[in-house]
């Protein structure tokens, strides 16, 4: 019974991302005691992590599912996106990759004008799709079922065809030394391209990827140019940003944001 409870758990936590302790309570009709002893052995043997009142997928190797991805602090991708938009001018070209955040500054731009979005995220062209003012072109290749980002070899031609003012990217984890991690190596393989040809690369991320890890390398901070983010999560890691004269912008989940430091530009929405 324990045993499959706990694999009753973690396939929820597969689900959601999130489990929290009064849910399953109420969810398995078992007293408070037994689900922390269940969520302890799931963390202890690295399937979970814990977290306050309850525990997430702690998995290196399998991401969640995209609705929990979207759910996922999905305030602060919001004030991400509205952030990012402040920076990317009217009559610019971009890439936009696959990501819940990515998609998040995508709405945010919706009222922008005269934008050429090339994606290989079908979320992204479907909602950006009817607004005439922008023009958007979608990558070819391999549909992923399970969030409809395009990968592949094809996809990864079709964006090497462009060079354009800003490349708007997500990653599923980011490591204490910079680099950029996610989970399929085809999509891994279209974020590199996109890296490679953008003049201005603007680095997507909330505060919780800093505690995920994933185990394919896409790139390091360094390849960057701009990172926005809810907030940094240590000193360290600001250091290693500033080494590196990125462009650092830290949003609460109402908007607001702040500049801390900039490279080779006097304005946010200045080109690299």
């Amino acid at each position: 019974m324990s045993e499959n409870r706990r694999q009753s758990i973690l396939d929820i936590a597969r689900k959601v991302g999130l489990v929290t302790v009064d849910e399953l309570i109420s969810r398995f009709d078992v007293t408070p005691q037994t689900i922390r002893k269940d969520l302890n052995r799931l963390c202890d043997e690295r399937l979970l992590t814990r977290t306050h009142g309850g525990a997430r997928l702690a998995s290196s190797v399998e991401n969640m599912s995209y609705e929990a991805r979207r759910m996922l602090a999905s305030e602060q991708k919001q004030a991400i996106g509205k952030a990012v938009s402040s920076i990317i001018p009217n009559n610019a070209s971009l890439f936009v990759n696959i990501g819940t955040t990515t998609e998040a500054v995508a709405q945010a731009l919706l009222q922008h004008e005269q934008l050429l979005v090339i994606t290989n995220n079908i979320n992204v062209a479907s909602l950006m799709r009817p607004y005439p003012q922008n023009k958007v072109i979608i990558a070819s290749g391999e549909v992923r079922s399970s969030d409809g980002g395009v990968i592949g070899a094809s996809a990864v031609d079709f964006i090497k065809q462009f060079k354009v003012d800003f490349a708007v990217i997500g990653a599923s984890a980011i490591d204490a030394d910079g680099a950029l991690l996610d989970y399929d190596y085809r999509e891994v393989k279209v974020s590199q391209a996109i890296l490679s040809n953008a003049r201005h690369v603007i680095l997507v991320a909330d505060s919780s990827k800093h505690e995920r890890a994933a185990p394919v390398r896409i790139g390091h901070i360094s390849q960057t140019h701009s990172f926005v983010t809810d907030h940094c999560p240590d000193e360290a890691f600001r250091k290693l940003l500033e080494s590196f004269e990125i462009q650092v912008i830290e949003t609460d989940a109402h908007g607001t944001s702040d500049a801390h430091s900039r490279r080779g530009a006097s304005e946010a929405g200045s080109f690299d």
